[in-house]
C-alpha cells in the first residue's frame, strides 16, 4: 500500500490540469485512469478555447426544429427512442434552464471563469513546450438564415457589457477571413478572443508530461474502487492499495458510477458527439474553426485533417454509435467547403457531461470529507481544464480561487 498527498481520478484535460496545478504547488499527487491519458472525451473536441462564451447551448425553442429533431430529420441533435423516458427530467430542467431570464443568470454566473481560459492554456503550455498547439485567430460562426442571425441580439448586448469583441459580417467580410468557404450563408460573426488548438490529445499529453517531469505519478487504476479506510481515501490500482488524505473526481461522464455509490445525488446527464477527419479538397484551407450555426455542425483545422463534429445525441452512454447525423451534415459541409474523402476512415465516439444549467461543478463533494469534484464541464472541457485545476488547488490550499466558486458549488441541486 502507497501513500500520497492526492489523488485525482480521471487523466482527461480537467483531471490532468488538476494534477498539474496540484503538483506545480509542491504537492505529492497520483493520477489515476484506466485509460491513457486525454484518450477519452477530452480527445474528440472541436478543439476551441472559448474565452468569449456568453450562452452555453440551448433547448430549441422554434416549433419546426423541434419537429425536425422529433422526426429524427435535424443535424444538430438525435436520440434513441428507447432513452427518452430516462433522460426526460433532465431535459425538461435544461428547458426551464434555457429561458431568456436563465441564459441571461447562467452568461453573467460563468463570465468570470471563462474569462481566465485562453490567460490559463497558455501559462500551462508555455511550461509544457506545448504553444506550437495554439491559435489565437479567433473563431467564426456563419448563418444561413436572416432569422437565426437577428436572434443574436441579446447576445450582441451581452458582448458589449462583458467588454468582449465581435465583429459582425456579411458574407464578403466572413470571406476575407475565410477564402475558402462558399457563399451559403447571409451573415457571420467572428469573435477574435477565442482560441483553437490543432491537437486536443496533444496537449493533454505536453499537461501531462509536465506534471510527470514535476514528481507526478501517473497509475491504472479502477476509479470506481474508490472508498474510505479511516480518514484517508484509497483506490486500487495495478501497483497496489494507494491512500491519499484528500482525492479529486474527474471523471466526465464516469463520474456517476462513483458518486452514485458514494450516496450523491446529481442530475449529470451525458450528450453524446461524434467526429470524423476529411481532407480537403485541392488547396482549401481554414485559419480557424468555423460553426455552421443553423445547420448544426463545426469544422476545425486539426493536424489529422479538417474534423467535423456534430451536435448531441441523446441516447445510453455506452450503446453502440449511431452516427446518423453526418448523413445529414456532410453534405451540408460540403456546401459550405470543399470538403474531399474522408481521411482516416473512423467516426469517433465520445459522451459530454452535462449538468442541466451548463455549469461545471468545482468544489467540495458534500458530506465527504476530503473528496472533491471537477465534474460536468459539458462542450466546455477543453475549454475550462486548467482554469479548473487552478480553482481547486487555490481551494484544497485554503487560499482565494480565481473567481467566485459558488456558482458551481454541488449544494445548488440540492
Amino acid at each position: 500500500m502507497a501513500r500520497t498527498d492526492a489523488i485525482v481520478l480521471g487523466a482527461g484535460i480537467v483531471g490532468t490540469s488538476v494534477a498539474l496545478h496540484l503538483a506545480k504547488r509542491g504537492v505529492s499527487v497520483a493520477l489515476v485512469d484506466h485509460a491513457g491519458v486525454g484518450e477519452q472525451t477530452s480527445y474528440g473536441n472541436a478543439g476551441i478555447i472559448e474565452g468569449n462564451t456568453i450562452f452555453p447551448p440551448t433547448f430549441p425553442t422554434h416549433a419546426d426544429a423541434l419537429l425536425r429533431i422529433a422526426l429524427k430529420r435535424a443535424s444538430e441533435a438525435n436520440y434513441h427512442l428507447s432513452f427518452l423516458p430516462h433522460v426526460a427530467p433532465w431535459l425538461l430542467a435544461f428547458r426551464a434552464a434555457s429561458r431568456p431570464d436563465r441564459l441571461i443568470e447562467t452568461a453573467r454566473l460563468i463570465r468570470p471563469l471563462f474569462s481566465h481560459a485562453v490567460s490559463e492554456h497558455e501559462a500551462l503550455m508555455a511550461e509544457s513546450g506545448a504553444t506550437h498547439y495554439l491559435r489565437k485567430t479567433g473563431w467564426l460562426k456563419v448563418y444561413r438564415g436572416e432569422r437565426s442571425f437577428a436572434e443574436l441580439a441579446p447576445e450582441f448586448d451581452l458582448a458589449a457589457k462583458f467588454g468582449l469583441p465581435l465583429n459582425a459580417l456579411d458574407t464578403a467580410g466572413a470571406q476575407e477571413l475565410e477564402p475558402s468557404l462558399n457563399p451559403v450563408f447571409a451573415k457571420a460573426v467572428f469573435w477574435p478572443e477565442a482560441a483553437s488548438i490543432s491537437n486536443p490529445l496533444g496537449v493533454t499529453r505536453a499537461y501531462a508530461a509536465r506534471f510527470a517531469a514535476l514528481g507526478g505519478v501517473l497509475v491504472a487504476g479502477d476509479a470506481r474502487s474508490l472508498h474510505r479506510t479511516g480518514d484517508r481515501w484509497r483506490v486500487d490500482t495495478a501497483e497496489g492499495a494507494l491512500d491519499a488524505q484528500e482525492c479529486v473526481v474527474a471523471l466526465g461522464p464516469w463520474a456517476m458510477d462513483l458518486l452514485e455509490a458514494l450516496g450523491l445525488r446529481l442530475p449529470l446527464a451525458v450528450k453524446r458527439g461524434y467526429h470524423r477527419h476529411f481532407r480537403p479538397q485541392r488547396n482549401a484551407s481554414l485559419s480557424r474553426p468555423v460553426l455552421d450555426a443553423d445547420v448544426g455542425y463545426l469544422i476545425t483545422p486539426m493536424e489529422q485533417g479538417m474534423r467535423i463534429t456534430t451536435g448531441a445525441e441523446f441516447a445510453p452512454r455506452d450503446a453502440p454509435p449511431t452516427p446518423a447525423q453526418f448523413l445529414r451534415i456532410v453534405p451540408r459541409a460540403r456546401e459550405l467547403f470543399p470538403l474531399g474523402e474522408q481521411a482516416d476512415g473512423r467516426t469517433w465516439l465520445g459522451s459530454r457531461p452535462c449538468f442541466p444549467d451548463s455549469r461545471p461543478i468545482i468544489g467540495r463533494a458534500p458530506g465527504h470529507a476530503g473528496l472533491w469534484l471537477a465534474i460536468g464541464h459539458a462542450h466546455w472541457g477543453l475549454t475550462l481544464g486548467p482554469a479548473t485545476g487552478h480553482m481547486i488547488a487555490l481551494m484544497m490550499a485554503g487560499e482565494t480561487p480565481l473567481c467566485d466558486p459558488t456558482p458551481y458549488r454541488a449544494e445548488r441541486f440540492g
